[in-house]
């Protein structure tokens, strides 16, 4: 049996004339760096400077993450994106599910030049989601849904359980995240996988009718499940983010700020 490493976040500088774009992505609710580890790879590989924070209180126990308040999350993205924009006048914000809800509200009060999301998350599929604010007082936990891939042999490193109280904090991400998505006016790029068990396709519907953006472009998925990122299209999501991203580079958008 294989043991993989602690998850842990990931940096690379770049290389040769792409160093000057920076790239930082997020990885998803209760999730790790280990379920964008390939794209990273694929993007510092491309020469682009890449930043993937691993998110207050994932990595580490179920418990912990059940006392980080949302505004944690999001700090650690906006951190590594205040990181690149120091030395790079590009930066872009992509993310995997409640990363890609992350990236949206970057793009919303950064100047990012464009948005790469793919199947985030901005609904609940289980409707007692709504709930959690009360319900975490009864209910610490449930089982996690965790490595929704297709394609097998693969560990997203989630945790194997949920916290409810971290629930009640990824809806006031979605609502303030849903919220801000007008301000949202950078390029952007969803990816969707036709089959998900985790995020529903309302949320791509919400992204669609509220984003301020007249450059949306969403890419069905059609041999990927929730984390496409390690699935079966995982190369098209890296190979089509990077041409994305080479294409809006000089079009730095200095209205979101």
């Amino acid at each position: 049996m294989t043991t993989l490493e602690p998850p842990r976040p990931f940096a690379s500088n770049g290389r040769g004339p792409n160093s000057r774009i920076g790239v930082v992505l997020s990885h998803g609710f209760t999730g790790s760096p280990r379920s964008l580890q390939n794209w990273a790879d694929y993007l510092a590989g491309a020469g682009f400077a890449v930043r993937l924070p691993l998110l207050p209180g994932h990595g580490t126990t179920w418990q912990e993450l059940a006392k980080t308040p949302w505004e944690r999350w999001y700090g650690a993205v906006e951190q590594a994106y205040d990181e690149l924009a120091c030395e790079r006048s590009t930066v872009f914000a992509a993310g995997l599910s409640m990363g890609g809800a992350l990236a949206l509200r970057l793009a919303a009060y950064r100047p990012v030049a464009g948005v790469v999301a793919v199947n985030p998350g901005l609904t609940f599929a289980n409707p007692v989601a709504r709930f959690a604010g009360v319900l975490k007082y009864i209910i610490r936990s449930t089982p996690a849904i965790a490595n929704d891939i297709s394609k097998p042999g693969q560990d997203e490193q989630a945790y194997a359980r949920t916290p409810v109280a971290a629930v009640h904090q990824l809806s006031r991400l979605f609502a303030d995240t849903t919220a801000s998505l007008p301000r949202v006016n950078a390029p952007a790029l969803i990816f969707r996988s036709t089959v998900d068990h985790v995020v529903p396709e309302s949320s791509t519907a919400l992204i669609r009718r509220q984003i301020g953006s007249r450059r949306l472009t969403v890419v069905e998925l059609g041999n990927s499940y929730h984390v496409a990122t390690m699935d079966n299209d995982a190369e098209e999501i890296f190979d089509h983010s990077a041409r994305f991203i080479l294409e809006n580079a000089g079009e730095r958008n200095a209205t979101n700020v």
